[in-house]
């Protein structure tokens, strides 16, 4: 049975972090978008207070989240953690994040003043404004066993990291999100810094998605879906404006022939008029 809270409750302070992963849900606004679920490994991520959650985002080749939460208008954010040893269980936050990237001060701030650590491929550290907790069962989840952490990613950054530091221009971070972490799948700006980057040094973004669901250019403006009742009611209100402006300026011969059910074509001057 579910039990929800406004805020992260004593009790699950502790179980939350001894979690070795978490999922991240976002999506955009526009019904025609990708819902975007992200499995996030390593003990990247904390809680600051009752009600703020973060996390750290590390590098890859997908930026869902960052653009869902740029989008104007947007912030959804949901992080879910399942029990996969002991007492069955399944947490969710709900709230509002905010992305807070690496290279702004904010970022440094935030790392020095919570001692964060960072590695190479840190991204950002987002930030979840917490408005629901959900606890439930998670009677379907299955046992694992915890083998360790993943090391691949970390790795490759490693190397990308010391590589540029060693004079390789090409293998800048900067250059590597601006070509990854430019565009989502819907064509929404993504990372603030590698959008940015794109745009001063013409780098083209990856193209993530194939066939017909693929963008056609970046969008950059949230996308509206209008139905045909909303285009029918534009164009009604249209006509009766239309007639009101038309009758209000013309002249008082012209109103009374409409008044004596006379029809008119053409303008004012050397008006048409025949009876109905």
């Amino acid at each position: 049975m579910g039990v929800y809270y406004e805020t992260i409750p004593d009790s699950m302070r502790a179980w939350i972090l001894e979690q070795k992963m978490l999922w991240v849900g976002s999506a955009p606004l526009s019904g025609e978008g990708h819902i975007n679920i992200s499995p996030k490994g390593g003990p990247y991520f904390g809680i600051v207070d009752e009600r703020t959650f973060y996390f750290m985002d590390l590098t890859g080749s997908g930026v869902e989240t960052h653009a869902h939460l740029h989008e104007p208008g947007n912030g959804r954010l949901c992080v879910m953690f399942m029990a996969f040893e002991g007492p069955p269980k399944i947490i969710r936050l709900w709230g509002t994040g905010r992305p807070v990237e690496n290279g702004t001060k904010e970022f440094d701030d935030f790392v020095a003043k919570h001692d964060v650590k960072t590695i190479p491929g840190s991204r950002s550290i987002i930030l979840l404004d917490i408005h629901q907790v959900g606890s439930s069962c998670g009677f379907s989840v299955p046992y694992y066993d915890f083998k360790g952490y993943r090391t691949i990613l970390n790795d490759f950054f490693k190397k990308k990291d010391k590589a540029f530091n060693g004079g390789k221009e090409a293998e800048s971070m900067d250059r590597y999100w601006a070509y990854k972490s430019q565009l989502s799948i819907d064509g929404l700006p993504g990372m603030k810094r590698g959008y940015e980057y794109a745009q001063k040094n013409g780098i083209a973004p990856l193209k993530k998605m194939i066939g017909p669901y693929a963008p056609k250019a970046p969008r950059t403006i949230k996308g509206v879906t209008v139905s045909p009742i909303h285009l029918f009611l534009v164009a009604l209100l249209s006509f009766i404006i239309g007639v009101v402006l038309t009758v209000s300026l013309a002249p008082p011969e012209v109103v009374r022939q409409i008044q004596y059910k006379e029809a008119f074509i053409g303008g004012f001057n050397g008006t048409s008029v025949f009876n109905i």
